[in-house]
């Protein structure tokens, strides 16, 4: 009896690792979230490097902003590599190469040999695409944006457990006897080798597609070598595209936020309500660990809103989502009662990541040909607003709180570029179809293992 077709999977067994769909599903988040880990481990350290190194205000902007500045152009160039040879082989690389600057950031003894560490740590910042590309090709429009939304959340879920485990880290090394100084720098070392072992782990357990990788594929259909080269325009084609350089803007309008709280909030807490580095932490770490389902919800929404109004509902979701977040900062901006900032920042940390998982319930629509160009550029747009915002938190004139006040603002209006995200008739009719077909193929063929 034949063999059937292994295609997009139209559920989310979270319990399974029977199929390729839930082996890439969750070695993906994984990975993103000890990227996140690496790419952010030194954020809850800063105050201790910060006395070190003698940083100035200033100076920790630049740092800051050195951190998320790389990743743009790093997440341009990450898309295109995943349309080209696949996600398998660029996740793999991407993990072991990026864990060098992790473990050896260490090594840094001046204000600039750390900025230049920090902006080489960057480049992991770029496995989101990656991340999106991969369950964008593995699941069914029905479940795409859910399946999106909850490996990205889950992996930025890195950036708040990072808050709060960097601080245990560090303190254990001092525990053992060692000095803060050598203790920070050790404490790097760790999530260092877990990228490592977890790029070697992507390379055997995942596979580019449902049907398998690329490159086997291309050899034994010589059909597949030939869309192969036709997807190699697309990149010009999501460029022209207006509506690409909307979600730009819009994610630079959630992700960007979230990168620049996740860099500042234990110096924030620290410094403006006296708080220990360990308790600050451990509050900033709430902030992330809003990822845990908030992202989640962003996506499950829009592709509820998606299945019942097509695809203009799952852009009418963005916009509300959006509208909301900028609101929702403005206000924990002027928060000074400890409990009540850390409530509103709750509030604020809920619609930030709902928004990101309602963009990357669009993304996939875009421009079927071009996933990961598209994923990438507006990927890239998250770090492009984290570095606008740099700008603003380390001016010696602007206090984080003003700073803040400001970004709430400009995240507001730009929730209105929503609505330049529009679809034809077509698109729409070509989505609802898409849907149809892979809802009509039996479990039994769509979740066996590859």
């Amino acid at each position: 009896m034949e063999t059937p077709k292994v295609g997009k999977a139209t559920k989310i067994n979270l319990f399974s690792l029977k199929t390729i769909h839930m082996k890439t599903f969750h070695l993906t988040w994984l990975a993103f979230f000890f990227c996140f880990f690496g790419w952010f481990g030194i954020a809850p350290l800063m105050a201790i490097v910060r006395e070190e190194l003698m940083l100035s205000k200033a100076q920790i902007g630049n740092i800051i902003i050195s951190s998320v500045a790389i990743t743009v152009f790093a997440r341009l160039g990450i898309g295109w590599l995943c349309d080209k040879i696949g996600p398998r082989i660029t996740y793999s690389v991407l993990l072991i190469v990026g864990a060098i600057p992790v473990i050896f950031i260490g090594l840094a003894d001046s204000y600039e040999s750390f900025m230049l560490f920090r902006l080489a740590i960057g480049v992991i910042g770029a496995s989101f695409v990656i991340t999106q590309y991969h369950t964008s090709v593995m699941f069914a429009p029905n479940v795409v944006g859910t399946a999106n939304a909850t490996t990205a959340g889950w992996g930025n879920l890195g950036g708040g457990v990072t808050q709060m485990v960097m601080p245990l880290i560090f303190g254990g090394f001092v525990a053992l006897g060692y000095t803060e100084t050598i203790s920070w720098r050790y404490a790097m070392v760790v999530p260092g080798i877990v990228l490592v072992i977890l790029g070697i782990a992507y390379y055997y357990v995942t596979t580019d597609t449902p049907e398998g990788n690329i490159a086997d594929l291309k050899k034994k259909d010589p059909n597949y070598a030939m869309k192969a080269k036709e997807k190699e325009g697309a990149f010009m084609d999501a460029l022209k595209d207006r509506r690409v350089w909307a979600l730009f803007f819009i994610y630079a309008a959630c992700f960007g936020v979230e990168l620049t709280i996740n860099n500042i909030a234990a110096i924030y807490y620290k410094d403006f309500f006296s708080l220990d580095l360990k308790t600050a932490g451990l509050i900033a770490g709430l902030f992330g660990l809003m990822n845990l389902f908030a992202r989640s919800l962003g996506g499950f929404f829009g592709d509820k809103f998606g299945i019942k109004y097509g695809l203009k509902g799952r852009v009418m979701f963005l916009f509300a989502v959006l509208f909301v977040e900028g609101l929702a900062l403005m206000l924990f901006s002027q928060m000074t009662i400890l409990p009540v900032a850390i409530a509103t920042m709750i509030v604020f940390s809920l619609f930030v990541q709902m928004s990101e998982g309602a963009t990357y319930s669009v993304v996939p629509f875009i421009n079927k040909k071009a996933i990961g160009s598209v994923s990438g550029i507006v990927g890239a747009g998250g770090n492009a607003g984290a570095v606008m915002a740099g700008f603003l938190m380390k001016s010696e004139n602007i206090s984080y709180p003003e700073a803040l006040l400001i970004i709430g603002g400009c995240v507001t209006l730009v929730s209105f570029l929503s609505f330049v995200v529009r679809f034809s008739a077509v698109e729409e009719k070509t989505a609802a179809t898409e849907m149809a077909e892979e809802l009509s193929a039996s479990e039994e063929a769509v979740l066996s293992p590859a």
